[in-house]
């Protein structure tokens, strides 16, 4: 590991960060690492024009994160034979290809194996032994490619960048992380920084070609790389790897191949809007959904997404627009863009109509923070019954007894514990794993709180509960008798009546929005979060006809969906291609998820 702390800067050579990077070099922390099928290597390549017909010893490779060399041995064997077309001779490899390509690896296993593997191709190239590992010595760095320095700018960034979340990353090093990168932002995983850093070594005209977690495109963490792209870079293509094997292995999130490019020249003219310097008008180039089903589908599509003239069956293209910070990417393509759009412009959000979403409470330590209410043994005052998810059954709640410890104050401070024995006695019997979370380290003065704040009012107010992760919006009524779990989200409101709100929530205009702005889970399953449910579109309640009220509470509780969304289509106005195109799009998310709950 010399090499890397003789380049790095002060804050680097922090002992806890050398020793968080030697641990993760030897496979002693998590990796990320998930290795990457040819035929995506092979898309990836061809779209950011790293092709064999192009002088590529003229130009520059950077590969982040090269793992066992998916990216890297064929990258090399592309640059190879551009330069053996151009009449290269193997005894000036080493030294005309010297700044060809600069590879990272910080795993050293991972990194000996691939130096061994590029070192067997030159010589097999021609190359002599000597060179040849003198050439694979220079385009091989064993180091962390968010710490290392680098020389020059390139011409083409490509590969898989490590999926770790911050959860796993080691303290000292996630801190010099966060220094560095602006991007590394809320619950970023390690990928989002790597996009940053990739993005800044990019000459002017150069791409960089990602697969990773899409996640970014749509969720908060998102926000201010989607802000960076929008204000210095384009967006030229994106593939939807949905339901494809992209991977030797199985990944929870599905990926997507991203294509950026820095333009040479900001486009800035009278015609066309700009914010932040960029035109804000450009159009994506995206495999329409429902056209790729199988990987060895790539190779024409990619032909496809390159060609002068749209194959409008196979590709589409959309238009990103502005750089509003929290403003998701919505890339499907389909045709319920528009409508999403009408309603956006029309209406306001579920927030803005006079509803509150929440999140139910995180203990940091459920088995000493939740139990059967009744026998919590502790003052009444300081314990609150729970629902969780799984007390939501056929859209009521069937409650199964659970209490969580409340150690809050109605003003929101922290119960004396002198003034309360029986939760002292019953918390210090726990100590060790109450005092054992992250939350009570950083403070250690409240050492006994929740992760989060328990406001004990919420208990009374009437609110619906919704659990994130479903193929179908399960949305259910607690009439003010419950705390929900931190696997519910909870939707308060001032204006609409709440059974009204119910059968919005639970229809398919609402399904619809919420698939269109979510990232789904392996198998289909929707995410039905804060952010999402906070986008969704509402008309206010004093504009909403008495009569459609009252249709509404009437159909809360139905089963049937159609019987939901007759009174939810004309509250949004929606005509009969609109109300079909959103009868569609839930439909889809519930067979899928139910497929999927089959092959479990």
């Amino acid at each position: 590991m010399s090499q890397l702390f003789d380049i790095l800067g002060p804050a680097a050579r922090h002992p806890q960060v050398t020793t968080a990077l030697s641990l993760m070099a030897q496979g002693k922390t998590e990796r990320g690492a998930v290795f990457t099928r040819q035929e995506v290597v092979n898309a990836i390549l061809d779209l950011a024009g790293y092709t064999p017909d192009r002088p590529l010893y003229h130009q520059r490779l950077l590969e982040p994160a090269c793992g066992r060399g998916d990216f890297l041995l064929a990258a090399v064997e592309r640059l190879l034979a551009a330069y053996d077309q151009s009449g290269g001779r193997a005894s000036e490899a080493a030294h005309e290809l010297r700044d060809a390509i600069r590879a990272i690896e910080l795993h050293v296993a991972s990194h000996d194996e691939t130096a061994r593997a590029v070192t067997a191709r030159l010589i097999a190239a021609g190359l002599s032994e000597c060179d040849a590992g003198e050439l694979c010595r220079t385009w091989l760095i064993r180091d962390d490619f968010l710490l290392c320095h680098l020389d020059g700018a390139f011409d083409c960034v490509v590969g898989n960048p490590p999926y770790v979340r911050q959860e796993c990353i080691p303290e000292a090093l996630l801190r010099e992380y966060r220094r560095r990168f602006r991007t590394l932002y809320d619950r970023a995983d390690l990928y989002v920084p790597f996009f940053e850093r990739a993005l800044d070594l990019l000459a002017p005209g150069g791409r960089l070609g990602f697969v990773c977690a899409n996640r970014w495109l749509k969720n908060k963490y998102g926000g201010p790389l989607r802000e960076k792209i929008a204000r210095g870079f384009v967006l030229t293509h994106f593939i939807d790897l949905e339901g494809i094997d992209a991977f030797h292995s199985e990944v929870i999130a599905y990926p997507a191949i991203t294509l950026i490019e820095r333009p040479r020249v900001l486009p800035h003219n009278g015609s066309e809007t700009i914010q932040g310097g960029v035109d804000t008008h450009g159009t994506t180039r995206l495999v329409k959904p429902g056209v790729l089903s199988r990987i060895e589908q790539l190779p024409p599509l990619v032909t496809a997404l390159g060609a002068e003239t749209l194959d409008e069956s196979l590709v589409a293209e959309v238009r990103l627009g502005g750089v509003k910070h929290d403003a998701p990417w919505l890339l499907d393509g389909g045709a319920h863009l528009d409508l999403i759009r009408r309603l956006e412009h029309t209406y306001p959000t579920l927030e803005e109509a006079g509803c509150k979403v929440g999140i139910g409470v995180a203990t940091g330590c459920d088995r000493v923070f939740i139990a059967d209410h009744a026998s919590l043994p502790v003052e009444s005052a300081c314990k609150l019954p729970l629902v969780m998810a799984r007390d939501l059954v056929d859209g009521e709640i069937q409650w199964r007894g659970k209490g969580v410890i409340n150690p809050f104050r109605p003003d929101g401070r922290l119960v004396d514990l002198d003034e309360h024995p029986q939760l002292a006695a019953y918390l210090q019997r726990h100590r060790e794993a109450v005092v054992g979370r992250h939350v009570a380290k950083r403070n250690p003065a409240s050492w006994y709180r929740t992760i989060d704040r328990i406001d004990p009012s919420l208990v009374s107010r009437p609110k619906l509960l919704i659990p994130d992760i479903k193929g179908e919006a399960t949305v259910v009524f607690d009439e003010g008798r419950f705390y929900p779990h931190h696997n519910l989200y909870y939707v308060t409101t001032s204006e609409w009546e709440p059974r009204a709100l119910q059968a919005v929530l639970r229809s398919s205009v609402a399904v619809a929005m919420v698939a269109t702005y979510c990232t789904r889970m392996a198998g289909g399953f929707l995410r039905f979060q804060a952010q999402y449910l906070r986008r969704i579109r509402l008309p206010r309640w004093a504009e909403v006809p008495e009569a459609l009220r009252a249709e509404l509470a009437t159909v809360a509780l139905a089963r049937c969906r159609d019987t939901i969304d007759a009174p939810v289509f004309r509250l949004y106005g929606l005509d009969g291609r609109e109300a079909e195109c959103v009868s569609s799009m839930a439909l889809d998310a519930q067979v899928t998820a139910k497929n999927r709950i089959k092959s479990i």
